[in-house]
Formats: structure tokens, sequence, C-alpha cells
């Protein structure tokens, strides 16, 4: 696929696994991750052999949010402002409109955009350690993506303001408890876990999966 070095893409079969890899940064989303991330989703799309795929993070984390440094020059430059903007309305509605159903593997911390695909996922698997949280308003920024967005059909407005507003985290236990996500794993067996799946999924039949996404 085209793109950058800050997601990787492997073709198991018909099964993506997508990997979001700034691990040094907990993959925090810089302008190059987010970039990326706005197009995966259309590139996945159109992709005649996929049939399911699976997104997770290199190293320690699922993604740790904005990075500060990313989010300091976008205060600075409007051009960049309206860009990211675009970029993540292209993820939210990338998401949305794939064809092919997202297994999201939740290896460690999902902040902010993290949590964010965590929520517009399909099907979410969780490590025990894990936790979700959306942080903005704490940072001065409205919450305003996916997160924020979805919650509300997967859990009560009162929950989904409560998180949204507080940035309180969510352990993983919490997460599935209310409906944020499927299963928790043990932490070493998340990734193949959502993989498990994914590969079950990939051999029913496809206009039957994606049609019923």
């Amino acid at each position: 696929p085209d793109l950058p070095d800050g997601v990787q893409v492997e073709a198991g079969g018909p099964v993506r696994v997508a990997r979001l890899n700034r691990p040094e940064q907990l993959n925090a989303t810089n302008r190059e991750l987010h970039a990326g991330l706005a197009a995966l989703f259309p590139q996945l799309d159109a992709d005649e052999d996929a049939r399911v795929a699976v997104i997770t993070g290199n190293g320690r984390a699922f993604s740790a949010g904005g990075d500060f440094t990313y989010i300091d020059e976008l205060t600075k430059d409007d051009w960049l402002r309206r860009e990211t903007i675009v970029h993540g309305r292209q993820i939210v509605t990338g998401m949305v409109a794939c064809r092919v159903p997202v297994v999201a593997a939740v290896n460690g911390p999902a902040v902010g955009l993290g949590c964010s695909i965590v929520a517009l996922s399909d099907i979410v698997y969780m490590a025990e350690s894990a936790h979700l949280a959306d942080p903005h308003v704490m940072v001065g920024l409205v919450a305003a993506d996916g997160g924020p967005v979805t919650w509300p059909l997967m859990i009560s407005l009162q929950l989904a303001k409560e998180y949204a507003l507080t940035g309180d985290k969510i352990p993983a236990a919490r997460a599935a408890q209310i409906g944020l996500a499927n299963h928790v794993c043990p932490d070493d067996e998340v990734v193949d876990t959502a993989l498990a799946c994914a590969q079950r999924i990939a051999r029913l039949p496809q206009r039957a999966a994606e049609d019923t996404k």
C-alpha cells in the first residue's frame, strides 16, 4: 500500500494486519501517522483481495493519542490545522465506509485518536492491562472525532458525556462491561485472538459479511 512508515500493513491471505508504527513514541500521532491513517481505510476498501482487517499498535501501546509537538504545531499553523481537520474527517468516514470489517487488537493504552479508532472498529479485543481514554478536553481541545461521536451508540449518553468531559481512563474490564469492547484477553494473547476472529470472518461468504457490516 501507498502509506508512510508510521502505518505498516501485512497481508496474510485475505486478512490484512495494520500496525501503528511509532513504538518509541507509544504510537502517538504526528502529521505522518495522521495522514497515513486517513489513507489506510480507503486503500483497504479498494484492496480486492482483502476480506478482513486487524488494527493494532507496535510496541507497548495501541496509541498514546496526539504527539504534543504536533499539537503545538497545529496551534501555530492555520494550513496544517485545516489539513488535520480534513484528515480527521477522512479517518472517521473512511472507517465507517470501509467494506472490510475491522477488528481492533488493543494491545495497550488507546488514547485520543487511538481511542476513536477503537470506537470506530467493528469488533474490539482489549488486553487486560489496556485502557481507553479521550482526554481532549483536559488539554483544551474539543472531543469531536470518532469516540464521542460513536460512544452514545454503544453506551448511555450520560456515560459518553462523563468520559468525554473528564477524560477518565476506562480500564479494559470496564470497557467490556459498558459496551466499548467485545472481549478482554491476556496481554500476550490479544493480537492472536483478534487474528483468529478475523480469519473466522474471512471464511464466511464475503458479500454477506460486507453487506452486513
